[in-house]
């Protein structure tokens, strides 16, 4: 059999139930379905004529050819990374596209307001902007940057540290004028409460008096959708806990008088490649300035009650 009879796409996909050893995260991860997958395996078994993979209750195990396969797929991926990475370092000054990933929050919430005034800027650059619940593997390609909560090891990285969040709660006037207002943590019984599901299973981690509250918590509504965490506690659905810098972008939430329930630090994550492209560059400091804790407080190290931020604004525009 010639090699050029072989499906480069089929090996892509092999590849990646190689290493997830799922075809159900495969799938996820190259935005398939699960038997589109299993058909392209099939596809492949037939082509090489030989068993790749063995499906299993817990996933699939590799067979020796298999294994033999895997090893050659792992050298095609570094060649074709090395292929983007050497010509993406030629770009053409302040043009071409920018690939971030990240999850449901920072991104799609805070980053999205300052994209207009960007793009009267620069117009030659292009953000493609994916919202994702997994970790972004940057140094394979999925994504030129991301922002993440944990700072990487990985020596080929890039981490710029922006600030940190500071999770705590909000209500409508509605939902306060009908319910009250809790005035301490452990007023929360018997009030409706609204979380995100990528950090309900965190509570234990943040405060020691949350411990205690989850126990008392009733969480009316779960889920992994920052927009309809806000639009739901917007419409006096519960109490539902953001980042404060919510206070800034929806003006029908009102940031209750309790502490913080947490801090979460925060950080910029890129390649060295990205750093080397005049797009990148620019890309880079401007998220930067999106969290200047100059001109935002939310991010600062230290709480700063939006109550009081937006009071002191109200004096300086009087």
């Amino acid at each position: 059999m010639r090699v050029d009879h072989l499906d480069w796409d089929k090996l892509r996909v092999f590849s990646a139930v190689a290493e997830l050893k799922s075809l159900t995260s495969a799938a996820k991860r190259l935005g398939e379905s699960t038997p589109t997958v299993s058909r392209k395996i099939d596809d492949l078994e037939r082509k090489l004529n030989c068993e790749l993979l063995v499906r299993t209750p817990r996933g699939v195990e590799l067979t020796e050819a298999g294994r033999l396969v895997e090893l050659h797929t792992q050298t095609m991926n570094e060649k074709a990374n090395s292929i983007w990475n050497d010509v993406c370092a030629l770009d053409i000054e302040g043009t071409g596209r920018i690939r971030m990933a990240a999850g449901d929050g920072v991104m799609a919430h805070w980053l999205t307001q300052a994209i207009p005034e960007f793009q009267e800027y620069h117009p030659g650059i292009e953000l493609e902007m994916t919202v994702t619940e997994d970790d972004v593997n940057l140094l394979s390609g999925e994504a030129d940057l991301t922002l993440a909560f944990e700072e990487p090891r990985q020596r080929d990285l890039i981490s710029l540290r922006l600030g940190m969040l500071h999770y705590m709660c909000f209500a409508s006037q509605d939902y306060l004028d009908k319910y009250g207002e809790p005035e301490s943590l452990y007023d929360f019984q018997g009030h409706r409460s609204l979380m995100h599901s990528s950090y309900v299973h965190q509570v234990d981690n943040w405060s020691p008096r949350v411990h205690e509250l989850q126990k008392l918590v009733h969480f009316a509504v779960t889920t992994n959708s920052g927009t309809i965490l806000r639009e739901v506690c917007a419409q006096g659905g519960g109490i539902a806990v953001m980042p404060s810098y919510v206070a800034a972008l929806d003006s029908r939430l009102v940031p209750l008088s309790l502490p913080e329930l947490a801090p979460a630090k925060f950080w910029l994550v890129y390649t060295q490649r990205l750093q080397r492209l005049s797009r990148g560059r620019i890309v880079i400091d401007w998220i930067r300035k999106q969290f200047s804790q100059d001109k935002h407080p939310w991010f600062m190290d230290s709480f700063v009650h939006p109550n009081k931020y937006l009071d002191v604004s109200k004096r300086d525009t009087a």
